[in-house]
């Protein structure tokens, strides 16, 4: 990923008063690898300026400010399912000064519930989200997914990926899903699914084990 110095260094300083609320949505100390690795994956998947994304799990924008940033006004869409944590990442977006571009946020209990406006999206990002969905979860995301997706669209999401006893993180599970069974839910809502590959060949190392990003969209 070539551009991840640039990304740390513009977006990257992390202040005493913002380790609070980094930790919400992981390590503090992993904070500007994980912000640098998610703009530049995406750019490298061909994300531009004029796509439509939506960013399943937003949290406190940790990868959002970035891809706010670099989209044009009114194309950042984030879904986020803790209040709180949406509050903070309202406080980043003042902090970068980017309420400009028009990002629109949404506090929902499940994907289910959430009503878009406007045209499909052209890409997804679940970024250490379906990590903590239980199935239920899952089927609402990947039904979302197959409503709001553009014929042409991608959702790329990391996922870990095996067979292991359910762990916890926070108030969320830590789940563990075979590619088939991905595979079959995917099937269910009339996407397809492929493995791009471990993050650590991506650009990025997960704390804690290797996970996989996937990439979902459209079937026929």
């Amino acid at each position: 990923m070539g551009r991840l110095s640039e990304v740390r260094s513009r977006l990257g300083r992390v202040l005493p008063g913002d380790r609070r609320r980094h930790a919400l949505v992981g390590p503090s100390e992993d904070w500007v690898e994980r912000r640098a690795f998610q703009i530049e994956f995406l750019r490298a998947q061909g994300l531009t300026p004029d796509d439509r994304l939506v960013d399943i799990g937003c949290g406190t924008l940790r990868g959002g400010i970035p891809l706010i940033e670099y989209l044009d006004a009114g194309c950042y869409v984030g879904i986020e399912v803790r209040a709180s944590v949406l509050a903070e990442g309202k406080k980043e977006l003042a902090k970068y000064k980017l309420g400009y571009k028009r990002p629109e946020l949404i506090l929902a209990d499940s994907l289910a519930m959430v009503e878009i406006d406007g045209p499909p999206f052209d890409v997804a990002w679940a970024f250490s989200v379906l990590i903590h969905m239980t199935d239920s979860h899952l089927n609402d995301c990947l039904a979302f997914l197959s409503e709001h997706l553009s014929p042409r669209g991608s959702c790329f999401a990391s996922a870990n990926i095996g067979s292991r006893n359910p762990s916890r993180w926070a108030e969320f599970p830590v789940v563990w899903r075979t590619l088939e069974e991905y595979g079959a839910a995917a099937a269910a809502a009339r996407l397809t699914v492929e493995s791009l590959g471990p993050l650590k060949d991506l650009g990025y190392s997960p704390p804690g084990g290797d996970q996989l990003m996937l990439r979902f969209a459209r079937s026929g």
